[in-house]
């Protein structure tokens, strides 16, 4: 997909002037409410169990609600708007070590990246508690690799079909996967803070802002709308 698929401004004589409405409210109460969910399960994981459980399916139903209405939102929620190709991200990424990348109105290739980072890390995150809140849950999947597949000994104290090792062993390694899918989303957050503020120093638009009220300054000579 390349810039001509999209509104491009750069013949367009300079600057729409006033700002314009980008951010839906479903997509704001989504973003927020995943940072507050997100913050609440990782500050509670090893002191309050129950909280870090709910914190932890509040993510889970943020992220299905956010899939749904990459589907079917306002334009600028579509991952149909924002989703770029291989060719096209790491050419704007180029652009940014030097310094020449474009405003885009929505989310830019670097943002869309990250995007789908967060998403996949932070459904493999919930997916992993929600299987750690019941071992049994695991019986049931016995297409997942061996690193998420606790053992099971029979009465003789042989071990079943699931390992070698045995039911607490399991639970650790997933316990492990869990922490590392965790920390991974704490790298993603710092990384995607640091790219929000680079863009505000960038293209002089305080971005976290337009995340709360929805709009952001028009589209000007150069910018993809």
């Amino acid at each position: 997909m390349t810039d001509a698929a999209f509104h491009d401004t750069t013949n367009s004589g300079g600057s729409s002037g006033g700002r314009v409405r980008v951010w839906d409210p479903l997509v704001r109460i989504f973003h927020w409410g995943l940072v507050a969910a997100f913050a609440t399960a990782w500050f509670t994981a090893d002191e309050l169990q129950p909280v870090h459980e709910i914190a932890g399916y509040t993510v889970a139903g943020l992220v299905a609600f956010r899939l749904v209405w990459g589907l079917v939102g306002g334009r600028y929620a579509r991952f149909t708007q924002f989703l770029r190709g291989p060719g096209q991200t790491l050419s704007y990424l180029g652009d940014m070590l030097r310094g020449k990348e474009r405003r885009y109105l929505g989310h830019n290739p670097a943002g869309a990246l990250m995007i789908v980072a967060l998403l996949i890390s932070l459904s493999g995150t919930a997916f992993t508690g929600w299987l750690m809140a019941e071992p049994t849950r695991v019986a049931m999947l016995p297409a997942l690799p061996q690193i998420v597949t606790p053992a099971f000994a029979d009465e003789d104290g042989e071990y079943g079909e699931y390992g070698e090792g045995g039911e607490g062993e399991g639970n650790e390694a997933l316990e492990e996967l869990h922490e590392v899918l965790a920390n991974l989303v704490l790298l993603l957050v710092a990384l995607h803070v640091a790219g929000v503020v680079l863009a505000s120093f960038r293209h002089r638009e305080n971005l976290a802002r337009s995340m709360l009220t929805g709009d952001k300054r028009g589209p000007e000579h150069g910018d993809i709308a």
